[in-house]
This record gives C-alpha cells, structure tokens and sequence, in this order.
C-alpha cells in the first residue's frame, strides 16, 4: 500500500471515530436532560402534594377554630340566658307560665281600703315558671289596665304541686266619684300571654287600678297606694 493510500485510510478512520464519539456524547446529554426533567417533576409534584396537605392542615386547623369559637359561642349563650330572677341572676329556663296552665281564684280583701287578692296554682301535672315581671290585669272590653303597685320587678316563682302565687289589685286609687263598674277582671302571664282569663268578681268600681308583683306569701300581696 502507498504512503498516499495509508494516509487517505487513517483520516478517514479518525473522521468516523469523532462522529461516533458526538452522537455518544449528544445520546449522553438527552438522558440528562430527561433525567434532569423527571427529577423536576417529581419535586413539582412532591411539592404540590406537600402544600396539599399544608393546605389540608391549615383548613382543619380553621375548621377547629370555627368548632371552638362555636363551643364558646354556645358557652357565652348558656352563660348570658335563663329567666331573670330580680336579683341579677339567671335560672335555667324551664316552661313559662301561660294562664291556661293555672288554676285560679280570687278573694275579696278589706285591708287598705279593699282590694282583689289572686291566686295562682299550677294545674295538675304542670310544673312552669311565672316571671320576674308585673301581672297583667285589666278591665272590660275597654282594656282599662292595672298599673304597678310596687317600684320594683318581683323574682320568677316556680309554680307547681302546692305552691302558690299572690297578686292584690287595688281597683280604685282616686278619691273622686269616677269610676266603672265592673264584676269580672281579666289575668295574663305578661302582656304577650296569648290566653288570658276573665275571673269573676263580686261589683268593683274601677279608676286607674293598681296591681303588685307576684309573691310567695299572701301579706305582701297587700297593694298600697
């Protein structure tokens, strides 16, 4: 072989040899790259897992809050309700009184000047509270109204069994000859009560009436002018 040929044949040998040895490093490079990007996904989807469940504790942290804050709400409720005793007190809230529920009476009395003594009974089988506020009483179709003998609200009292309540109306306060006559009155449990009664009375004669609060014992029912 000639030095010509033999030089011809190692270019070409060298030409081929650096070719091959490219695409090797060009085949080496897109592995990279594709690890390189695989690797990228998983962090992304690693971290978007992980800020899922960031996202997931932080919403249940919240919901725990909103359940506390409930817990409280319902606590402050439980804390501010309950039927006003009179004494800046609160007692659990049971049924309140209407004046279906009681049986009732009424007597003539004669102690200051005369006055109408009720008395309030819870019926059989009834257990209900009447509240710490002012009877309602009132006369005729006209709705002539008692107003308050007394300064202050009484305190609620539990009706049941054998326990009673008072209340004494003073019909007439005035010292003229006006007045109404009239030979029945009619109670409700506070004003909104939605069935009030009408009990019978011997003839009064009615100029702005009074009424006391509620009480346990008859003498402080006494209404004085």
């Amino acid at each position: 072989m000639s030095g010509n040929r033999r030089k011809a044949l190692l270019v070409s040998v060298a030409i081929v040899s650096g070719a091959m040895l490219m695409t090797a490093c060009q085949d080496g490079d897109t592995s990279g790259d594709v690890n390189t990007d695989t690797s990228a996904s998983q962090g992304s989807s690693s971290s978007g897992k992980t800020e899922g469940k960031t996202a997931g504790s932080g919403e249940k942290a919240a919901s725990s809050g909103q359940s506390a804050g409930k817990t409280d709400k319902d606590g402050q409720s439980a804390d501010g309700s309950g039927a006003d005793t009179g004494d800046g007190t609160r007692a659990k809230v049971e049924q309140t009184c209407g004046a279906n529920d009681i049986s009732w009476s009424t007597k003539a009395e004669t102690q200051a000047g005369g006055y109408i003594l009720i008395t309030a009974k819870a019926k059989s089988g009834i257990t209900c509270w009447l509240p710490a506020a002012l009877p309602t009483v009132a006369f005729g179709s006209g709705g002539t109204e008692a107003g308050p003998a007394e300064q202050s609200v009484g305190k609620q009292i539990k009706l049941s069994g054998g326990t009673a309540a008072y209340a004494g109306v003073q019909t007439k306060t005035t010292n003229s000859n006006n007045g109404v006559e009239y030979d029945s009155l009619i109670v409700g449990v506070g004003k909104n009560d939605p069935n009030p009664v009408s009990l019978p009375v011997d003839s009064i004669t009615v100029d702005k009436p009074i009424v006391t609060n509620w009480h346990t014992a008859p003498a402080d029912a006494v209404p004085f002018n």
